[in-house]
C-alpha cells in the first residue's frame, strides 16, 4: 500500500515526492536546528538515520502551511507521503528508525502534533514489524507511560491518547513488558491515573487471554481505589473499563478451550465482581453527577451477565433492585435502567427464581409510570425505554400473572386517557408474547380487565381496544373474542363512520382522532376476517350495509377484502338471501340492485381508496349467487377480465374510457340474463339514486349518466323512464354566478343563505374530496365548484349594495372566499379566480365614497395568502398571469385599513421585487410572454406608488431603496438595468409626492449617490444610462431642497457625460466618471461626503473590478478636491476606507485606498496616525500594505516617525489638555504595542539615508525608554489594557512590549551597518540583560556604554536626552536616565560638551529620592566622576562628600550604603588630606561602625574605605588617625579570619596599610603581610602586635582583651573562633600583674559556655583558650599564695 501511495503520488505531484526525497538524501549534509539539543540523550549509532526521520518529520509539521503548486497535492498528501516514507525506512531498519523516533520523543519543548504524529507512526511500524528490540521496546514503554500520566490538559489529552494507543499496539507481541509497566502504576490502595485504567481495559479487549491470569489482581486493585475517587470523570473511566472488563470475561468464558492459562470459572470471576456491583449500586449511582450515574447503569448491564447466572448471588442482587427503581425519579436516561430491570427480570424467569413479592408493587409502579407518563424533553430514547417496558412486563407476567393483572385493574379504574391507554397497550403485548405463550388463565384475566374499559369513549381508548382485539385473533385466541369483541368492533366501524360523515369545520381535531380509529377498526376487521372461521351472520351484515351506507369511501377496500373472505369462509345455502333473513330478522339487507349499483359507480374509479376497484370486482364475483344467481356463470367468465386489466395498469397509465367501455359492456352483458324482468327498471332507480350522492362534474357522475341511459334503454316501462329523466337535470354554472349576483343587488341576505345552504349540502362531499386529494385521486371537479364560489361570492360583493356590503364584506363574504381557495388544490386557475376575487371585492370597497373607519378585517389573511402564492411563483420565468394579479392584488389592498406598517411594507416590496426582478427577459418572438412581462412590471411599479403613499418620507425613500441595493448590486445584468429603472421610478414617486416639502436627511444624499454612483461604469450601457439619469434625479433634488449653486452649466456637463458613458471603451466610459465626480463633488457638505464614501467602501467586493476601480476613482477624486475642509470627519473616512481594505483584491483597488489614507495623512497626520495605530494586532496585511507605502516616501516616513515616538513618550509625560482638534487625536490613547510594531516596520523598509540616521539617539532613546516603562510599575497602564481588548485573539508569543522593543532596537543598529557595535552587543549579552526586568538597568548601562565608545557623533544628542529623562517625573524615566548617565559620568563626554554640571544637580536630587534603585544609581554616577571628570572632583567636592555621608547615615540600605561607600572610595582618591576636612572623622567612624555589621557587603566596602583613609592621612590627621587605628584594631585583626573570603582580603590590606601608625618597622615587615592566607603566621603577627603594648603600655593589651571578648558572642562562627585565638594570645603576653585584674571566673564562664557551640571550630579554639587560662591561672597561684582564680 505504501508503495502504491508512492507511485501515485509520484504521478499526481511529482514536485512533492522530490522534495521528500531531497529531505530523505539530502540528510546528511548537516545537522537539523532538533538534533543541536539531543546531545544529553542516548546517542543514536546511525546519526543519518535519525537526520531523516526529523526531516520529514519537519516536513509533516510544515505540510499545512505548505501547498504543492506544481503537481497539486495538498498539506495531507505532504503529511500522508512523509509517514509513508518513514514506514518505509523502518522495514529495512526497523531498530534504527525506531530509535530514532524514541529520540525524537525526548527532544524538549516539542510540539503535540509533532508527538502525535510520531505515536502513530511508531503504532504503524509496530504493526508492520511485529516484534522489535527489546531495549528500543522498553524505551517506548517508558516514554509512553509517562506521556500517558503527565497532567491532562486539552492537549495532555491527544497526547495521552495516543500514547496509550501505543502501548496497546506494542501489547501484541510484548505483552509482558507493557503490563509489567502498568502494573507497575496500579497499586492497592492508591488512586493511579486515568489512562493507567484506560489503557488496562484497551489491554484486556484486545489480549483476552494473556489478560486473564491478571484479571483478578487488576480488579480487586481497582476495588481499592473505589472510595478514593471523588472526580466524576475517573469515575466514568473506571465504570467504563469494568464494563470492557466484563466483556472480555464473558468472550474468555466463550472459549475456554482456546486457553492456554489456568481456568477460573464463571463463579470465581462473579465472586470477585459482587463487590464492585454493591458498590457501584449503593455509592456510585447516588452521584449528582449524572455523567457518573449513566457510566454506572451503562457498567452494570454486562457484569450482570456474569453476577446473574450465580445462584448464591442472585437474591442480594434482587434486594437492589429498589435503588435502580428510585433512579427513574432523577433525571438519567430511563433506557439505560430499564435495560438492566429487563435483564434481571428475565433471567428471573429463565432461572424460575422470581423477584421477591414485596417488591412488585413497586416495579410494577416505575414501570407503569413509565408508560403512562409524557416522556421528559431530555430524554433521548424514549421509544426505545418502552419497548424494553414492555419486554419486563411480559417477565413479570410470566411470573405473577395475578398480581399484574390485578395491578392492571386496579389501575384502570383510575378515569386518565393516559392510564389507560398505557395499561392496555402493555395488556397487548402480554397477549402478543410469542415464546413463552401465555397461558390460558393469564389470557382470561387480561380480556376481564379490558372489558371493564368498553364503555370509554375517547379515541386512544377505543383504539387501544380494537388493538388488543386484533392481537387476541393474531395469537390464536379467537374463541375469546366471539360476542363481546365482535360486537365492539362492529359497534366502532358504524360509530366511526358515522362521525366522519358527519364532521363539521369547527371539530377538525376530533375528525382527525375519529379517522384513527376508523383506520384501526378497519385493520382489526382485516385481522378478524381473514384469521376467524365461523364468523357470526350479525357481523357479516354489518359490514355488507356498510358499503352501502358510508360515504367515506377510503374503507371501502378494505371492508370488500374483509367481506370476500367472510364469504369464501362462509357456508351458504342455494338461498342465502331466505337463510341470512330467517337469521337475521333485525337488519335490513341491501337490494341486489342497490348494491350492485353502488358497486358499479364506485368501481368507475377504480384506483381511488388503495385500488377499490380489484376488491369490488372479486366481492362481487363471490357473492354472484346472492346477487342474481342467473349472472354467476357470465361474471365467473368476464369479472378475472376486468380484474386482469387493472392489475396490467396504475392510476398513471389507465384509460379512462376504455375501463367505462368495459364497465358497460359488463353491465350490458349483465343484463341480457335478466329480459323479460323488472330488474334493470329496479337498477335504474338505484342508479338515479346515486346521482346526488357525486358532485358534478366528477368521474362518477359521468359514468353514473352513462350508465342510467344505458340501463333506461332497456327498460320497458316508458312511463317511469321518462320520471326518472325528468328528475336528474342539472344547472348550467356561467348562468347561476351571474343570476346570483344580479339576484344580490336587494337579495343579498337571501342569496348568501341560498349559497350557505348550498354548502351545507355539499359540505360531506367536500370532505371527502379532501381526503380524495389526499390520496392523488382527481379533484377537478371540487375546484371546479370551489372556484364558482369563489366568484359567486365576489360578484355578490361587486353588484352589492355599499351599505350591506360593509357588513357583510368580513364575513361570510371574504371569509368564504378564503375558506374555499385555503382548503383546495390551489393550481393555477383558483389562484387566479382567488386573485380575481380579491380585487373584485377590494374595488368594491374603494368604490365606496364614505367609508369613514370601516378597517377591512380580513385585509391581512389575504395579504399572506397572496404573499405565499407570490413566493410560490417560478422566480425565473414568466409562465401565467397570477403573479401580476397578485402584484396588483396587494396594490388594491394597500390603499385599505387597517394600513400596512413601515415592517410590512418593506417586506411586501421586497417580496414582489424579487419576484419580477428575478425574471429572465422575454425573447423578442414571444409576444404573450412579453405581455406577461410588462404587466408584471407595470404592476410593481403601481404597487411601489401605493405603498409609497404611506410613506412620504426621507426614511421611507431610503428603505425602499435598500430593497433594490441588493438587485443594483446583481451579477446580472439584466437585474441590475430593472433595479435601476425602478430606482428611477421611485425618485420621480418621491418627488412628485414630496418635493421640496420634506428635506432628505443629513448624510442621505451622499448615501444615495454612493450606490448609484460606480453603476456609471457598468459593463451594460442602459444600466449606465438609468444610473446617470438617477443621479441626475438627486441632482436636482438636492439642489431644490438646498439651495446650492447647482446651475444650467452643471448640468450640460453632466448632459456631455453621459454622451460618453454610452461609448464601449471602458478608459473613456472611467474618465466620464471620474469627471462626473469632480462636477459633483462641491454639492456636498462634509457629512454627505463622509456618507458617500462610507457607501463607497461598502460596496467594494460587492461586484466586478469595474464597480470597485469606479468607486476608489470617485473616492479618490472627492479627497483631492475637499481632503482640507474634512479635519472632523477624517477618522470616520479612514475608518470606512480600513474596513473595506481586506475585502479589495485587486492591487489596482487597493492602491488607490492607500493613495486615499495618505493623502489624508499628509493633511490629517495626528488624526491619521491615531487612527491608524487603534487598529488590532496582529497586524494585518492590508494594514501593512498601508505602512509599506509611508516608508516608501523617506520625507514623510521621518514625519510619522517622529509622531510615533511622540506617542510612546507621551505614557511618560503628564497628560496635557487639549487645545485644539488635532491635540484630541494627538493625545489620545493608543496600543503602545501597535506602535511599536509600527516603528520596527518602518526601521526595517525605511531607506537609511542622513535624514532618516538623524533619529538615531531619539530612536534609541524612545525604544530605551519604552523598555524601561515595561519593567516598572508603568508597565500594564490603563491604556495597554484597553488596547488589548482589541486584539483579534490571542498574540503570538513574540508580538509583547520587551520582544517587539529589542528587535527594534537590534535591527536599528543593524541598519546602522555598525558590524563591530552589533558582534559586540550580542557577545556581551545585552539584549538578553535588558529583556528582564532585574537585570534591565545593568543592560541599559552597557548598551550605554558601547554607544559611548563606537557612536562618536550621536554623544552630544544621546546626553541630553538623558538629561531629559533625568529629569523626569516618571519614576521609570529617571531609573533609566540615570543608569545610562552612570556610564556617562565615566566618560569625558559631559564635561567636554558643558553638561556636568546640570547633571550632578540631577543625580544629587537623584540622591535625595526615595526609590532604592534610583539613589544607588546616582551615587555610583557621582562616583564615576572621578573615571569621566577628576579633576571636577575638588571642585564638587563638597556636594559629593555630603551626598555620599548621607547614604551612611541611618537607616541604613545596604545597596544605598554600600554604594555610598564606594563612590567615597573613587572620591577620596582624587582628593588630598585637606580636602576632607570635617568629613573625615565622620567617615572614619561611620567605616568603623560598619566593620561588625551582618552584612558581607557593607564590611567589605567599609574595609576598602577606611583604607583608602589610611592612605589619605598625611601630617595634620595621623595622630587622630592613629586613635582611631587603635579603636578599630580588634575587629580588623578579627576579620581577618571573615566568613567572606573578600572581607577577608580587603580586611588583612587595610590593617597592614593602619601598621605603621604603632610606629614599629618590625610589624610592617611582619610575616602575616607576605602571604596573608597562612594562619599560623597571622598568628605570629598577633602575638609580635600583643608584645609591643606588654613592654610599654600594657594597660592596652588589658582593653584589647576586653574588647575582644565581647566578639565570643558574634553571630559569625569564624569571628568567635579568631576572639577565643586572639584573647588566648593576648592573656599568654599579658604581664603578670596585669593578671589580678582579670576576672577569671567570668572568663571561665564565657569560655566554658563556647564549648556548647555548635560549631567544632568555635568548641577547639574555647578550650585552647580555656587552657591558656588556666595555664595563667596556676602561675597566678604561684606567685601569689592568697590565689587569684
Amino acid at each position: 500500500m505504501s508503495r502504491e501511495l508512492l507511485e501515485r503520488s509520484n504521478e499526481d505531484g511529482g514536485e512533492l515526492v522530490e522534495e521528500m526525497t531531497e529531505a530523505v538524501v539530502g540528510s546528511d549534509e548537516g545537522p537539523a536546528e532538533e538534533t543541536e539539543d539531543l546531545e544529553p540523550l542516548e546517542p543514536d549509532d546511525d546519526g543519518g538515520t535519525f537526520q531523516q526521520v526529523t526531516n520529514l518529520l519537519n516536513i509533516m509539521d510544515s505540510g499545512s502551511a505548505k501547498t504543492d503548486t506544481a503537481g497539486g497535492a495538498g498539506p495531507d498528501m505532504r503529511k500522508m507521503l512523509a509517514s509513508v516514507i518513514i514506514t518505509e525506512k523502518a522495514t529495512t531498519e526497523p531498530s534504527a528508525v525506531i530509535n530514532a523516533l524514541i529520540r525524537c520523543l525526548q527532544v524538549p519543548e516539542i510540539s503535540t502534533q509533532r508527538k502525535v504524529n510520531i505515536y502513530n507512526i511508531l503504532q504503524e511500524i509496530i504493526q508492520q514489524e511485529g516484534e522489535l528490540e527489546d531495549q528500543g521496546v522498553q524505551r517506548l514503554v517508558a516514554i509512553a507511560s509517562k506521556e500517558m500520566r503527565e497532567s491532562l490538559e486539552v492537549e495532555g489529552y491527544v497526547k495521552a491518547e495516543v500514547a496509550s494507543d501505543t502501548l496497546v499496539a506494542l501489547s501484541r507481541n510484548h505483552f509482558n513488558l507493557v503490563m509489567y509497566e502498568l502494573q507497575h502504576h496500579l497499586r492497592p490502595l492508591n488512586l493511579t491515573d486515568e489512562f493507567v485504567i484506560v489503557t488496562l481495559a484497551k489491554l484486556a479487549n484486545g489480549n483476552v487471554f494473556e489478560f486473564m491470569p491478571y484479571m483478578g489482581i487488576t480488579l480487586a486493585t481497582i476495588f481499592t481505589m473505589l472510595r478514593l475517587t471523588n472526580e466524576a470523570k475517573m469515575c466514568q473511566v473506571i465504570c467504563s473499563a469494568m464494563e470492557t472488563f466484563c466483556e472480555t470475561v464473558q468472550f474468555y468464558l466463550r472459549h475456554l478451550e482456546d486457553s492456554v492459562y489456568p481456568v477460573m470459572t464463571e463463579d470465581q470471576f462473579a465472586m470477585k465482581l459482587f463487590p464492585m456491583y454493591r458498590y457501584f449500586v449503593t455509592v456510585w449511582l447516588r452521584n449528582h453527577n449524572p455523567e457518573v450515574k449513566l457510566g454506572v447503569i451503562k457498567s452494570l448491564k454486562p457484569m450482570l451477565t456474569l453476577l446473574l447466572p450465580n445462584d448464591d448471588l442472585r437474591n442480594q442482587l434482587y434486594d437492589y433492585v429498589p435503588l435502580l427503581l428510585a433512579e427513574y425519579r432523577g433525571g438519567l436516561e430511563a433506557l439505560f435502567i430499564t435495560q438492566v430491570l429487563r435483564q434481571i427480570l428475565e433471567t428471573s424467569v429463565t432461572t424460575n427464581t422470581p423477584v421477591p413479592q414485596m417488591q412488585l408493587h413497586t416495579i410494577f409502579t416505575e414501570l407503569h409510570i413509565q408508560v403512562c407518563a409524557k416522556a421528559p424533553a431530555q430524554q433521548q430514547y424514549s421509544s426505545q425505554n418502552l419497548a424494553e417496558i414492555v419486554h419486563c412486563f411480559i417477565a413479570l407476567a410470566q411470573s405473577y400473572p395475578k398480581e399484574l393483572m390485578k395491578f392492571f385493574l386496579g389501575q384502570m379504574e383510575m378515569s386518565q386517557e393516559a392510564i389507560r391507554v398505557g395499561t392496555l397497550t402493555l395488556i397487548r403485548a402480554v397477549v402478543s408474547a410469542a415464546e413463552p405463550r401465555m397461558n390460558v388463565r393469564t389470557i382470561y384475566l387480561a380480556i376481564r380487565v379490558v372489558k371493564t374499559t368498553l364503555s370509554d369513549t375517547r379515541f386512544k381508548v377505543r383504539m387501544a381496544i380494537l388493538r388488543i382485539i386484533g392481537q387476541l385473533a393474531l395469537s390464536g385466541y379467537q374463541d375469546r373474542i366471539r360476542g363481546w369483541g365482535l360486537k365492539y368492533v362492529s359497534v366502532q366501524l358504524t360509530l366511526s363512520t358515522y362521525k366522519l360523515t358527519n364532521r363539521r369545520e369547527s371539530f377538525y381535531q376530533r375528525d382527525l382522532e375519529e379517522k384513527m380509529v376508523h383506520k384501526v377498526t378497519m385493520d382489526t376487521v382485516r385481522i378478524i376476517t381473514s384469521s376467524v372461521s365461523g364468523m357470526t351472520n350479525e357481523f357479516w351484515l354489518r359490514l355488507l350495509c356498510y358499503i352501502m351506507e358510508t360515504d367515506h369511501t377510503e374503507a371501502l377496500t378494505p371492508i370488500c377484502i374483509s367481506l370476500t373472505n367472510l364469504a369464501e369462509r362462509q357456508p351458504h345455502t342455494k338461498d342465502v338471501e331466505a337463510s341470512v333473513a330467517s337469521k337475521s330478522r333485525h337488519v335490513d339487507l341491501p337490494a341486489p340492485q342497490k348494491l350492485l349499483a353502488r358497486l358499479l359507480v364506485l368501481m368507475s374509479s377504480p384506483y381511488k381508496g388503495e385500488g377499490r376497484g380489484i376488491a369490488m370486482l372479486n366481492l362481487l364475483r363471490t357473492l354472484s349467487q346472492s346477487i342474481v344467481p342467473a349472472m354467476a356463470d357470465m361474471w365467473e367468465l368476464e369479472i378475472p377480465l376486468l380484474v386482469k386489466y387493472l392489475e396490467e395498469h396504475t392510476e398513471f397509465t389507465w384509460n379512462q374510457k376504455t375501463w367505462e367501455d368495459k364497465l358497460i359492456q359488463f353491465l350490458r352483458n349483465s343484463l341480457k340474463k335478466t329480459r323479460g324482468s323488472n330488474w334493470s327498471l329496479r337498477l335504474s332507480k338505484e342508479l338515479n339514486n346515486q346521482i346526488e350522492s357525486f358532485d358534478s362534474p366528477s368521474l362518477e357522475k359521468g359514468f353514473l349518466y352513462r350508465a342510467l341511459g344505458f340501463t333506461l334503454a332497456t327498460g320497458l316501462e316508458a312511463d317511469k323512464v321518462e320520471a326518472l329523466l325528468l328528475d336528474g337535470n342539472d344547472f348550467d354554472r356561467e348562468g347561476v354566478i351571474l343570476c346570483f349576483g344580479l339576484c344580490a343587488r336587494g337579495q343579498v341576505k337571501t342569496v348568501l343563505n341560498v349559497l350557505h345552504d348550498f354548502e351545507e349540502r355539499i359540505q360531506e362531499s367536500e370532505q371527502s374530496w379532501q381526503i380524495g386529494a389526499w390520496r392523488k385521486d382527481h379533484p377537478w371537479r371540487r375546484e371546479t365548484v370551489k372556484g364558482a364560489l369563489m366568484v359567486m361570492y365576489s360578484c355578490v360583493a361587486s353588484y352589492c349594495h355599499p351599505q350591506m356590503l360593509l357588513t357583510h364584506v368580513d364575513t361570510p363574504i371574504t371569509a368564504k372566499i378564503i375558506h374555499h381557495f385555503s382548503s383546495s388544490c390551489q393550481d393555477i386557475c383558483l389562484k387566479m379566480a382567488f386573485l380575481k376575487s380579491v380585487v373584485q371585492v377590494t374595488d368594491a370597497i374603494g368604490n365606496i365614497k364614505e367609508l369613514e373607519d370601516f378597517e377591512f378585517a380580513q385585509k391581512m389573511s389575504l395579504t399572506g395568502i397572496i404573499i405565499a402564492t407570490i413566493k410560490a411563483e417560478p422566480t425565473d420565468s414568466l409562465v401565467s398571469p397570477v403573479r401580476t394579479m397578485a402584484i396588483e392584488a396587494l396594490a388594491h389592498l394597500s390603499s385599505l385599513k387597517p394600513f400596512y406598517s413601515t415592517e410590512e411594507n418593506n417586506e411586501l416590496m421586497d417580496i414582489s421585487v424579487h419576484s419580477v426582478i428575478s425574471l429572465q427577459p422575454p425573447l423578442e418572438d414571444n409576444e404573450s410572454i412579453q405581455t406577461l412581462y410588462a404587466n408584471a412590471l407595470q404592476a410593481l411599479e403601481h404597487l411601489m406608488e401605493g405603498l409609497m403613499q404611506r410613506q412620504l418620507d426621507p426614511k421611507g425613500l431610503q428603505e425602499m431603496v435598500h430593497l433594490l441595493e441588493k438587485w443594483i448590486l446583481s451579477e446580472r445584468e439584466g437585474e441590475r438595468e430593472k433595479a435601476m429603472n425602478l430606482h428611477l421610478r421611485l425618485l420621480q414617486i418621491h418627488v412628485q409626492s414630496v418635493g421640496v416639502c420634506i428635506p432628505l436627511k443629513l448624510g442621505q444624499f451622499g448615501t444615495l449617490v454612493g450606490l448609484i454612483a460606480p453603476r456609471t461604469c457598468d459593463s451594460h450601457t442602459r444600466t449606465r444610462v438609468a444610473s446617470m439619469d438617477v443621479l441626475s434625479s438627486l441632482l436636482d433634488l438636492h439642489a431644490s431642497q438646498t439651495c446650492s449653486l447647482w446651475g444650467p452649466s452643471e448640468e450640460l456637463k453632466l448632459a456631455k457625460c453621459k454622451e460618453d458613458l454610452q461609448g464601449l471603451d471602458m478608459e473613456e466610459i472611467f474618465s466620464a466618471s471620474s469627471r462626473i465626480a469632480k462636477v459633483v463633488c462641491m454639492q456636498f457638505n462634509c457629512d454627505e461626503v463622509v456618507s458617500l464614501i462610507r457607501k463607497l467602501c461598502e460596496n467594494i467586493g460587492a461586484m466586478d473590478l469595474w464597480h470597485d476601480k469606479a468607486s476608489v476613482t470617485w473616492i479618490g477624486t472627492f479627497l483631492q478636491r475637499r481632503t482640507k475642509e474634512l479635519e472632523d470627519k477624517v477618522a470616520e473616512i479612514l475608518g470606512a476606507i480600513l474596513v473595506q481594505l481586506p475585502v479589495a483584491d485587486h492591487p489596482e483597488v487597493r492602491r488607490l485606498l492607500i493613495e486615499g489614507i495618505l493623502l489624508l495623512a499628509h493633511y490629517h497626520q495626528e488624526t491619521v496616525l491615531t487612527s491608524l495605530l487603534r487598529q488590532p494586532l496582529p497586524m494585518e496585511s492590508h494594514l501593512t500594505e498601508v505602512w509599506l507605502a509611508v516608508a516608501e516616501n523617506v520625507p514623510f516616513a521621518r514625519t510619522m516617525l517622529h509622531g510615533l515616538m511622540g506617542r510612546l513618550q507621551a505614557r511618560f509625560t503628564p497628560r496635557a489638555n487639549a487645545t485644539s482638534k488635532a491635540d484630541i487625536w494627538r493625545l489620545a490613547a493608543v496600543d503602545p504595542l501597535m506602535t511599536l510594531c509600527t516603528i520596527h516596520l518602518l526601521i526595517q523598509k525605511m531607506d537609511m539615508d542622513d535624514r532618516v540616521l538623524d533619529l538615531f539617539p531619539d530612536l534609541i532613546y524612545t525604544l530605551l525608554l519604552q523598555l524601561s516603562g515595561s519593567q516598572g510599575p508603568e508597565a500594564v497602564s490603563p491604556v495597554l489594557k484597553t488596547w488589548r481588548l482589541v486584539h483579534m485573539g490571542t498574540l503570538p508569543e513574540e508580538i509583547n512590549l520587551q520582544r517587539i522593543t529589542i528587535k527594534s532596537m537590534q535591527l536599528l543598529f543593524r541598519r546602522l551597518s555598525s558590524e563591530q557595535l552589533v558582534r559586540t552587543l550580542e557577545e556581551q549579552g545585552v539584549w538578553s540583560l535588558l529583556e528582564t526586568g532585574s537585570t534591565f538597568l545593568q543592560g541599559a548601562g552597557l548598551l550605554a556604554r558601547f554607544c559611548m565608545r563606537n557612536m562618536e557623533g550621536y554623544r552630544q544628542r544621546l546626553s541630553e536626552l538623558v538629561l531629559r529623562g533625568m529629569d523626569s517625573d516618571v519614576l521609570s524615566r529617571r531609573i533609566s536616565g540615570t543608569a545610562v548617565c552612570v556610564e556617562f559620568m565615566s566618560d569625558p563626554v559631559l564635561y567636554q560638551e558643558k553638561l556636568l554640571k546640570p547633571t550632578v544637580l540631577m543625580l544629587e536630587k537623584g540622591v535625595d529620592q526615595e526609590d532604592e534603585a534610583l539613589r544607588v544609581l546616582s551615587l555610583r554616577a557621582l562616583g564615576n566622576m572621578a573615571l569621566g571628570a577628576p579633576k571636577k572632583v575638588r571642585q564638587y567636592r563638597k556636594l559629593l562628600l555630603e551626598k555620599c555621608l548621607g547614604s551612611l547615615r541611618e537607616p541604613v540600605v545596604t545597596s544605598v550604603t554600600s554604594e555610598g561607600m564606594e563612590a567615597l572610595a573613587k572620591i577620596l582618591a582624587e582628593l588630598r588630606e585637606g580636602d576632607v576636612g570635617s568629613s573625615f572623622g565622620i567617615i572614619s567612624e561611620r567605616c568603623r561602625a560598619f566593620f561588625d555589621n551582618e552584612s558581607e557587603l557593607l564590611r567589605l566596602k567599609a574595609f576598602v574605605l577606611f583604607g583608602k583613609l589610611a592612605k589619605l592621612v598625611r601630617i595634620s590627621k595621623k595622630h587622630f588617625f592613629k586613635e582611631e587605628v587603635k579603636k578599630a584594631w580588634i575587629p580588623l585583626m578579627l576579620h581577618c579570619r571573615d566568613p567572606c573570603s573578600e572581607a577577608a582580603q580587603a580586611c588583612k590590606t587595610t590593617m597592614f596599610q593602619c601598621v605603621h601608625f604603632w610606629g614599629r618597622k618590625a610589624l610592617e615587615n611582619s610575616p602575616g603581610r607576605s602571604n596573608t592566607r597562612a594562619t599560623e603566621e597571622m598568628t605570629v603577627f598577633q602575638m609580635m602586635l600583643c608584645s609591643i603594648p606588654t613592654q610599654k603600655k600594657p594597660a592596652v593589651l588589658y582593653s584589647f582583651l576586653l574588647e575582644t571578648m565581647t566578639y565570643v558572642n558574634s553571630n559569625l562562627p569564624r569571628i568567635r573562633t579568631a576572639a577565643c585565638d586572639l584573647a588566648g594570645i593576648i592573656m599568654q603576653q599579658m604581664p603578670a600583674h596585669h593578671l589580678k585584674k582579670l576576672d577569671f571566673p567570668a572568663l571561665r564562664n564565657s569560655l566554658q559556655e563556647l564549648q556548647l557551640d555548635l560549631d567544632p571550630g568555635v568548641r577547639r579554639a574555647a578550650l585552647e583558650t580555656l587552657k591558656v587560662l588556666d595555664t595563667c591561672c596556676q602561675h597566678q597561684l604561684l606567685a601569689s599564695p592568697e590565689g587569684i582564680c
